[in-house]
């Protein structure tokens, strides 16, 4: 489904480890995470607050709000606006966040 646009760059482009929900996840520093998630299929990444629907991203511009997930602890993130960097940690989102403990 997603191919790398400039093969010929891609040696040059640095080869990295994400964490996700605790499992190491291979990608390239600097491309968009939504992207590096996808191609390691880890979908869905979040399920709607209302229905429990699977989520996935849609855009890819920051338009949609399909791929919301907590990026080093900090929830709501765009994973498609946001570039991979080596070491940072994701979790995936389910349902309505918890705020102060509770539900």
């Amino acid at each position: 489904m997603f191919r790398q646009v400039d093969a010929a760059r891609l040696d040059e482009v640095a080869a990295c480890h994400i964490e996700v929900d605790g499992h190491q996840v291979a990608a390239r520093e600097g491309e968009p995470l939504a992207a590096a998630l996808l191609k390691a299929a880890v979908t869905p990444m979040r399920h709607s607050v209302v229905s429990g629907a699977p989520r996935a991203p849609y855009c890819m511009m920051g338009v949609c709000f399909e791929c919301l997930v907590e990026v080093d602890g900090v929830p709501n993130v765009q994973a498609c606006m946001t570039p991979v960097r080596a070491g940072m940690t994701v979790r995936l989102q389910h349902g309505a966040r918890q705020i102060g403990g509770q539900a």
